[in-house]
């Protein structure tokens, strides 16, 4: 097993270089912009399908708007995803940009939206549009249209191809007439596309891209490509490297395709039968988060004898039930434990397999809605089948299955941390009975050492301090948040993957600042959705599944004198435990940097 580990490490910097892509960013960081838009259209369909059932029948009119809420949100949201992904990749190549020069991303992610619609939609005889594009079919040219506008402008900007005004004319003025040679050029590029594709095959864009992709689309819905989706993505999360971000964006067309079209079948009277949705990879691959690890802190609280595991569960087991696992994949730890290499990437395929397997036998509906992904698997998956009770079965016989599968290797790492607790305890009886002392944190910092660097050295080289180091660091902190104030307010942005692990420090460092009476004002974000809303903040932290981008955020920071600090695993849990903590860790770097005075308290 720790050979496997070893031979990942060895492409660990491959799998990093791959999910900080701009591309496959801007088309990740495209959708999270979109998903206001997403969620909300979702309220509308379901009134729409779940009242009925109930024996509600709105009235026709009332029915209508909703329905037209929905078309004008959802069914518009190829056009929207083109200009978020354009104006995410905008922000993402202007940190390459050379010699002064910058992209202006409101510009793309217009001439995106205008590449768009000369891509995909086409026209009836009498001029009117026609809607088959605009949604989730026209997917792939919204991407298409992003890619390419941005590349344009880039084209021209860095060859200095805009039209100059004079420098008395105003900032604004100018920068639209700097904007008309690219946005031409690159519309005139999409006129050309359309033209040609029109005049070969008779269809729009999208409908080219569809059928060039339609056997790839095929082959990721069988038995063999769902199972090979569903290891990657654990598979890159066990190095440490966010799994959604580097396989999603490949199939992310289908999985929202395939939702719409699920809805429509069900609509129509037929059986949804499509297996690959994004929210069937929520709740059913990654059910409570990658790993399909819901009932992982369960099993830590109801079977483990470790103290430290039995912590964790606590700790995890309400976040890990809406999809954040951070806690559980960080405090075990999970991630590069050889002990659970196995069993994380082995549930969410076995996971899918019987999911795929209920859909195909039509004993439960193919998911037709896109609910937030943070719903619990359980409720998410009852909501997402229109209320079918078929679906609760399902999820309890996964999490009997994933607790079957992960417990063997559970009890092994248990055994494991229970004699390392017993030898700290039994070291410490002796200090205490010679009279020494026992510093503070020393025995849990010595119990996560050992379940690191005693059975799985593996794990110590690639875990860094993570637990033993970082624990130390937690226990062992000046209590500066009771005797020195800051001398003005302080502005902290926390990003994670998916804003849920972020919104827990964000909440301790809020709570601090008001038990401690400290200036300090805290926000939660996801990377990717910072490019905006960076310049009104003092100080970034990453959370460790982001870690990775630091040295790319790093450009944007200190051009804008913005402190940026990465966070490890386990240092980053227990600042979300420990609101105090969680404010020296703000001053601390703070002081370091010479970001910002304190005073002493009064």
């Amino acid at each position: 097993m720790n050979w496997i580990i070893k031979q990942l490490q060895k492409h660990q910097a491959l799998f990093e270089k791959i999910s900080r892509n701009i591309y496959l960013q801007a088309i990740k960081d495209g959708f999270l912009a979109a998903m206001p838009i997403i969620l909300f259209s979702s309220i509308f369909i379901m009134l729409t399908n779940v009242l009925p059932l109930v024996g509600v029948h709105l009235p026709a009119d009332l029915n209508a708007w909703f329905n037209k809420i929905y078309n004008y949100t959802m069914g518009f949201v190829g056009f929207y995803v083109s200009g978020t992904t354009a104006k995410a990749l905008t922000n993402s190549m202007n940190a390459k940009m050379k010699g002064g020069r910058f992209i202006n991303n409101t510009s793309t992610m217009m001439a995106a939206m205008v590449g768009f619609m000369l891509l995909a939609i086409g026209t009836t005889s009498k001029g009117n549009y026609l809607p088959s594009y605009f949604g989730t079919e026209g997917i792939l040219s919204a991407f298409v249209s992003a890619f390419v506008t941005v590349n344009v402008y880039r084209f021209c900007i860095s060859r200095d191809l805009t039209i100059k005004m004079p420098k008395e004319v105003p900032g604004v003025i100018s920068q639209n007439f700097r904007d008309i040679i690219p946005f031409g050029m690159s519309t005139l590029v999409f006129a050309g596309i359309d033209a040609g594709v029109r005049a070969w095959e008779h269809v729009p864009f999208s409908a080219l891209i569809s059928t060039l992709f339609a056997p790839f689309f095929k082959g990721a819905e069988t038995y063999p490509g769902m199972m090979l989706i569903w290891f990657l993505i654990p598979m890159f999360w066990f190095l440490g490297i966010h799994g959604p971000s580097v396989v999603k964006p490949v199939i992310e067309s289908a999985l929202f395709g395939n939702t719409v079209s699920n809805l429509n079948l069900f609509k129509a009277g037929k059986f949804p039968y499509h297996a690959l949705t994004e929210n069937f990879g929520n709740f059913v691959g990654e059910l409570g988060g990658t790993g399909a690890t819901f009932i992982v802190p369960i099993l830590f609280i109801l079977f483990m004898k470790s103290k430290q595991l039995k912590a964790i569960g606590v700790a995890s087991v309400v976040p890990v039930m809406f999809a954040v696992n951070e806690p559980l994949l960080f405090g075990a730890p999970v991630i590069l434990n050889p002990y659970f290499f196995v069993p994380f990437v082995l549930a969410p395929v076995v996971n899918v397999v019987i999911g795929k397997f209920f859909i195909d036998m039509q004993w439960m509906r193919g998911f037709m809605y896109v609910n937030s992904w943070a719903l619990p698997g359980p409720i998410g998956a009852f909501i997402d089948t229109n209320f079918q009770w078929t679906a609760l079965l399902l999820e309890g016989i996964l999490l009997v299955v994933d607790a079957v599968i992960y417990m063997p290797f559970l009890k092994a790492y248990d055994a494991t941390l229970v004699a390392q607790e017993a030898k700290v305890d039994a070291e410490d009886a002796a200090k205490e009975a010679a009279g020494e002392a026992i510093p503070a944190g020393v025995a849990v910092a010595g119990a996560a050492a050992g379940a690191v660097t005693g059975p799985a050295p593996v794990t110590a080289s690639v875990a860094d301090d993570n637990v033993a180091t970082a624990t130390v660091t937690a226990d062992n902190t000046d209590d500066k948040a009771t005797d020195q104030k800051l001398a003005h307010e302080v502005k902290v942005l926390v990003l994670c993957a998916g804003g849920g692990t972020s919104e827990q420090l964000a909440n301790a460092l809020t709570d601090g600042a008001k038990k401690y009476h400290e200036p300090i004002v805290a926000a939660a974000g996801a990377y990717g959705s910072q490019a905006d809303i960076l310049p009104n903040y003092d100080m970034v932290i990453l959370a460790p599944q982001v870690r990775t981008y630091y040295e790319d955020l790093k450009a944007d920071t200190d051009k804008l004198g913005i402190k940026l600090v990465a966070t490890k695993g386990q240092q980053y849990i227990a600042l979300t435990r420990d609101p105090e903590k969680a404010i020296n860790f703000v001053m601390e770097n703070l002081e370091d940097d010479g970001a910002a005075a304190t005073t002493p308290a009064n």
